[in-house]
Formats: structure tokens, sequence, C-alpha cells
């Protein structure tokens, strides 16, 4: 007959006794539990913070090179540097997965273009304010659960007050429609790219397919940035500036949304995108001395308790099912 699998009981001292407290038993599986369900939270806000610091570096970029040249630095140096990194493999891949990622990296690059625009035209904080409508749309969309369409309805609620004062008094009657138009578009490529990056990261392992949508990213925006920017964009410390775009705004975060989005459920994930605007202001503020208003800290509060409820339902919901 086969031997008998080994039991933990198997590895323990002999002086320890025959059967342990069930307390004790259950606390790491608890705090494993805690970390498993905390932690792509975690990879998502980290990944706020690292990409609205850099598109706060960004926008003090764009007098040298213009919107498209900042873009394309941006896409081009992310796209040298996970394909240095990831070395991902091209072969053995269906046309659906080319198609997936082709598709991400569309996505990518008219997600960037259109923000990158936005800001060149209007404050940091109201054109996140206006982008974040995209996931929001979303999460709406998407959900089959009422409390999130309630959590939903607060954070826009705080996106909506959070847009009438961001930025110091910027009321989405004094900025540029354009402007406005652009961050409005991105927040629908924002969308898209939420939906394929999850799709790239179930088809793709590690973080290659995400290399490969930066790379489909760069060359669609390399030829807009070359006609705007022209020899401005190989001026070394432009060259510098646009690597530290690149890693806070596309290699770092993207990455860690990548892997978030393997264990986080698409509409959680798009409900967290509600706290950009707040991260957006408070990098407007600490980078580019852009004031805040008593009605941006309510707007921001909004956000934030809509966020949280929106993970905490979504963990009550994981809890049940186990």
């Amino acid at each position: 007959m086969p031997a008998p699998s080994p039991s933990p009981d198997t590895t323990a001292p002999a002086t320890a006794p025959a059967t342990a407290p069930a307390s004790a038993a259950s606390a790491p599986t608890a705090a494993a539990s805690a970390r498993t369900r905390f932690g792509p939270v975690a990879l998502v806000v980290s990944a706020g913070v690292s990409v609205q610091f850099g598109a706060a570096l960004a926008v003090t970029l764009m007098p040298r090179a213009g919107a498209a040249g900042v873009v394309t630095l941006r896409l081009a140096a992310a796209a040298l540097v996970l394909l240095v990194l990831c070395r991902p493999k091209v072969r053995g891949y269906s046309r659906s997965d080319w198609g997936t990622v082709v598709a991400f990296g569309v996505a990518m690059a008219g997600m960037n273009g259109l923000f990158y625009q936005s800001i060149d035209r209007i404050p940091l904080g109201p054109a996140v304010t206006l982008e974040v409508l995209g996931p929001l749309a979303l999460s709406v969309i998407v959900s089959r659960r009422l409390v999130n369409l309630l959590w939903a309805g607060l954070a826009l609620a705080g996106v909506v007050l959070l847009s009438g004062h961001g930025g110091g008094g910027f009321g989405f009657g004094s900025l540029d429609p354009a402007g406005a138009a652009f961050a409005v578009g991105a927040g629908a490529m924002w969308a898209a790219y939420i939906v394929f990056s999850a799709r790239t990261g179930r088809r793709f392992p590690q973080a290659d397919g995400l290399a490969l949508a930066m790379a489909v990213a760069a060359v669609i925006s390399l030829p807009l940035g070359a006609v705007e920017a022209g020899s401005d964009l190989l001026v070394p410390s432009t060259l510098a500036l646009g690597l530290g775009v690149a890693v806070l705004s596309s290699v770092l975060p993207y990455t860690l949304e990548l892997l978030a989005l393997r264990r986080l459920p698409a509409p959680t994930f798009a409900i967290l995108m509600s706290l950009e605007p707040a991260i957006a202001a408070s990098a407007g503020f600490l980078v580019l001395h852009q004031a805040m208003s008593v009605f941006d800290a309510v707007a921001i509060a909004l956000v934030i308790a809509a966020s949280m409820g929106a993970v905490r339902s979504q963990i009550g919901k994981k809890a049940q099912q186990l």
C-alpha cells in the first residue's frame, strides 16, 4: 500500500501537546488571509500615488517637449525598461492573445495621449476628477450588487464636488473646453485599459503582456511626439526627466496594477480609482503648489469613504463564500 502523506504533527517537537489550541492554529491562517485580501488594494493605492506624482513631474516637463513629446518619452522609456527587464517571448501565443495585447497597447496610448493633452490645458486635480468618471461608469455597468452601486454613487458625489472646487477654485465653468473633453476621453480609455489589462494579465505570464503592450503604445505615440517636439526629445536633461516620468507613471504603476488585477475584481478596482482625484490634488499641492480648499477636503473624504466601503463590501462577500 502507498505510504501515508505526512501530517503537520510529524514535524512538531516531541514535547508538543497532541492537539494544538484552535485559536493558535487559526491565527496564522487569518493573518495570511488578511494579507491576501488587502495586498491587491495596497498595490492599487501605491500605483495611484506613483502615477499622480509622475503626472505632476510631467507637467514641469511639458514646456520643453510639449504634451505629445512627454507622452512619447514616457511610453518609449517605459517600453525599453520593461522589455529589458521582462524579455518577453513572442512565440507560442494565439491570434486572440496578440489581439488582446494590441488592444491593451492602443488603450494605453489613448489614455496617456488624451490625459496629457488635458493637463496641458487644465489643472491636474480637475483633469483627474473628470478622467476618473470612466472607471466609475465601468463599475456601475459591470456591478451586480446594489451596495457597489451605492458606493459608486457616493464616490461620484465626491467627484462632482471636487470638480466644482478643485485646484484652488477651478470649477468646470472656468476650464478650457478642449482640456475637459480630453480628460473625459482619457476616462473612457482608462475604462478600456482596466478591461484589457485584466485580460492581458490572465493570458501572459508575469509582466510580459505589459511589456509588449507598452511597446505597442510607444510605437503609436512616437510619430506624434516626433512631430511636436522634434530634436528637443534628445536633449539629455529632457531625456532624464522623461525617464523619471516613465518610471513613476508607467513602469511602476502599471506593473502594480497588472499584479493587482489578477486577484482583484474589476468592479472593485474601478471604484478604487476614485482615490485618484485625492492623490492628484495632493501631488498638485506638493509639486505644483496648487492650493486645496475646504471643498476639496470634503470631496477627498467622500471618495476615500466610497473606496474603502467598496473594498470592505467586496471582502465581506468573499468571506461569506469561504
